[in-house]
């Protein structure tokens, strides 16, 4: 009538993986969020249109009714980008976290599953 336990370093190196996933997860969560990919290129794009606008001649304008569409539009683009990206700042995303099999904690709490009825 032996009990088989598993031994405290197993169930600390099974907790240890599971999160070293969950940060592994996270972060790629964080890396892949729509939010930041859409404020990089709007910001990007923003620069360069406003670099555009910044040193319109005045053919450019003339075309555009006097009105530097470039510029305005940049300077949009900009505004928009930044606020995709301090939207991620302030509101990071965070991935669920999905439930461990029931088998998995009582492994981890060094239980074998025996004194249930």
């Amino acid at each position: 009538m032996t009990e088989k336990q598993n031994p405290p370093a197993e169930g600390h190196a099974f907790q240890d993986e599971v999160t070293e996933l969950e940060a592994k997860s996270a972060t790629a969560a964080r890396l892949f969020d729509i939010r930041r990919i859409i404020g990089a290129l709007f910001v990007v794009y923003g620069l360069i249109v406003s670099a555009a606008g910044i040193f319109a001649t005045d053919a450019d304008l003339e075309k555009a009714q006097d009105i530097n569409i470039n510029l305005w539009t940049g300077l949009g683009m900009l505004a928009l980008g930044l606020f995709f990206l301090i939207w991620v700042k302030l509101r990071p995303t965070v991935p669920p976290t999905p439930p461990l099999p029931e088998e998995a904690l009582d492994a981890a709490r060094g239980e074998d599953g025996a004194g249930r009825g």
